[in-house]
């Protein structure tokens, strides 16, 4: 079992940046893929980014690609995401996500344990 904790969301102007932290449990988490989704009001819960176990592998979506960037820290059980260039759309409520088999990957539906989420709003 994981348990996952998201932070660093919060109230930021279009153009600005925020960190996002994933603090996880459990003594496997460096064998776990990681993923970022978010989930905008109204909307489906959509990718954002994912790395592989070692972090040597990352996947972002075309949305994100360029001022996003996912990274972990296998010592510290952490995963993050630096948001860079942000714009009203990205406002959202942003998920971190474990995936216990596999490589990395796009779809939610690949993702075994999820966080609560941390909101994240970009104003004009």
């Amino acid at each position: 079992q994981v348990q996952l904790v998201e932070s660093g969301g919060g109230l930021v102007q279009a153009g600005g940046s925020l960190r996002l932290s994933c603090a996880a449990s459990g003594r496997t988490f460096s064998s776990y893929a990681m993923g970022w989704f978010r989930q905008a009001p109204g909307k489906e819960r959509e990718f954002v980014a994912a790395i592989s176990s070692s972090g040597g592998r990352t996947l972002y979506a075309d949305s994100v690609k360029g001022r996003f960037t996912i990274s972990r820290d296998n010592a510290k059980i952490t995963v993050y995401l630096q948001m860079n260039s942000l714009k009203p759309e990205d406002t959202a409520v942003y998920y971190c996500a474990a995936r216990a088999m596999g490589p990395t990957s796009t779809g939610a539906g690949q993702y075994d344990y999820w966080g609560q989420g941390t909101r994240v709003t970009v104003s004009s």
